[in-house]
């Protein structure tokens, strides 16, 4: 319908129900009029599909010419009006509103348990449409008396009866532990739960969803639906190509909460079949998967060795470097989360070479949140022990976080999360080529821990003290002005005293001096350091 021939209906709506009073027998005027409501509604309804006839709509007061319709004598006029409120409170906040100002709502529970399954369709997608924008008009729909409604709609023959029933439910409970556990009091659950039985796909899917949005938001509730015994059929569901998207979804809600809810989403033996998600070509689905993942792995290293020895922190690995953005950020944290429970989990996610990986979102991403999430993974990583931090330095990621550190554009938790993880990586480091490129422009608070770890290694290592020399590095060293008795002082006296004082005088002013010369260095026979005064 073209814009003008639509703009020519608006105007016409206000006359468009007084139309039959010109026709002279009654018979046809009575037929007229059915034909002038038949003809209102479906043109509202169909007027009410389009985002750029909403306001006009609501500025003719369309709201109240639908409400007497709804309880129209003829069933498809009340359908139709139906379909046509549900569409204008779907569309803003606004218009949800006066639905629920203009007492619609407890006309269209009432219609609900006597009338036929089209219009109980169509009242149940009003009800979500409202409920959807807020917790406030959610509450609103509870509170005239929908739930009970609702429910027992659920039990309907008719698939998409309980479809449209499961939908409003699932809006609902999305929004808080409150309204959740009103529609688990409303014994919505073991029947969403039957939903999830029925072999129709679309009813699998909206019965899934509304258990996810259920559970998503306490321990107590969560446990309500594994009470039911949802778990196992959400399981059976998983390599469903229709249906998938809401099971990992529901799956993740429940395992997020606690050890004992993840430990029963993964006795239903989702391993290693899950992991197929992560190739899917839905990103919504491998993201959901990567969230699953990610939600038991979180919990302990029993659970995460669990998901390493299926193979999945490989395939994690595997779905960083096939998606970039937000997609991501569940895999990336699933690989923080498995390294910071062991050294041994961290050496599996080096050995499945997460290291690099994390390297390039480091690089690629744009948005701090993604950013700062990687940074975290890498410094799980990297804190166990020397070797977790080479394998970490060897990626060239020191740099990267300290640029991110000094960015002054990175958000103020990029900064705190770069900051940690360069702490983390540091304080094991002992690869001192690696801790090299930061000497020259690490600011004080990174450096400290920097020339700590020279401290620690030079005294030990004469290769590393001539090399040390050579690479200008003590004539860095001697040119940092550090507060007399800090920490980083007492670091750099512990690695002045590992040279011949003239070595240390002089480095300054002849960096170009003969190693030869540090003969002082070297370790004696008993393995001690020569020191100066001795």
């Amino acid at each position: 319908m073209g814009t003008l021939e639509e703009s020519a209906h608006l105007r016409r709506l206000p006359v468009l129900l007084f139309a039959a009073v010109h026709f002279s027998s009654s018979g046809g005027v009575f037929e007229q009029y059915q034909k002038a409501r038949t003809q209102f509604v479906q043109t509202i309804a169909e007027l009410a599909t389009r985002p750029q006839n909403i306001e006009t709509l609501q500025n003719a007061g369309v709201m109240s010419l639908l409400r007497p319709l709804l309880l129209d004598v003829v069933p498809t006029i009340q359908q139709t009006a139906a379909l046509a409120l549900g569409r204008l409170a779907n569309y803003n906040d606004d218009l949800a509103e006066a639905v629920v100002q203009g007492d619609i709502l407890p006309q269209l529970v009432y219609s609900l348990s006597d009338q036929n399954r089209f219009y109980k369709k169509a009242a149940a997608f009003v009800l979500r449409a409202v409920a959807k924008h807020s917790p406030e008009l959610a509450q609103a729909v509870v509170d005239c008396g929908a739930l009970e409604a609702l429910v027992i709609c659920l039990e309907e023959f008719d698939p998409g009866v309980k479809e449209a029933a499961a939908w409003a439910l699932g809006y609902i409970a999305r929004h808080n532990a409150e309204l959740s556990q009103a529609v688990v009091d409303a014994g919505a659950v073991p029947l969403l739960v039957l939903c999830v039985q029925e072999p129709e796909v679309a009813l699998k899917r909206i019965a899934a969803s509304a258990l996810s949005d259920i559970s998503k938001h306490s321990p107590e509730l969560a446990q309500t639906v594994v009470d039911a015994g949802a778990i196992a059929h959400l399981a059976q569901m998983i390599l469903n190509p229709d249906a998938k998207l809401k099971v990992f979804s529901a799956l993740s809600q429940i395992a997020k909460h606690s050890v004992d809810l993840a430990e029963m989403v993964v006795e239903a033996e989702i391993f290693p079949a899950v992991l197929t998600g992560l190739k899917d070509s839905d990103e919504y689905v491998k993201k959901n998967v990567a969230t699953l993942i990610r939600e038991i792995a979180k919990h302990t290293p029993e659970l995460s060795q669990l998901i390493a020895n299926t193979g999945g922190i490989a395939a994690v690995v595997d779905y960083i470097g096939e998606c970039n953005g937000n997609v991501r950020l569940p895999g990336i944290m699933m690989l923080g989360y498995v390294a910071a429970h062991s050294d041994t989990l961290a050496m599996a996610v080096i050995v499945s070479k997460g290291v690099p990986q994390l390297a390039i979102c480091l690089s690629e991403e744009k948005e701090d949140h993604i950013k700062a999430a990687t940074a975290w993974a890498l410094g799980q990583i990297g804190r166990h022990t020397p070797e977790h931090a080479r394998a970490v330095t060897a990626a060239n990621i020191l740099p990267k976080l300290l640029s991110l550190y000094m960015d002054t554009e990175s958000s103020e938790d990029l900064q705190l999360k770069a900051k940690k993880a360069l702490k983390n990586i540091l304080q094991k480091c002992t690869h001192l080529p690696a801790l090299e490129t930061l000497l020259h422009d690490a600011p004080t608070s990174i450096l400290k821990h920097v020339v700590g770890q020279f401290s620690k290694v030079l005294p030990h290592d004469s290769k590393a003290r001539r090399l040390f020399v050579t690479s200008g590095g003590l004539k860095k060293i001697q040119e940092i002005k550090a507060e007399p008795g800090s920490s980083l002082q007492e670091y750099i006296n512990t690695i002045n005293n590992c040279y011949p004082e003239e070595i240390v005088r002089w480095v300054p002013l002849a960096h170009g001096i003969r190693v030869s010369n540090i003969t002082a260095c070297e370790d004696d026979p008993l393995g001690h350091r020569k020191s100066r005064g001795h």
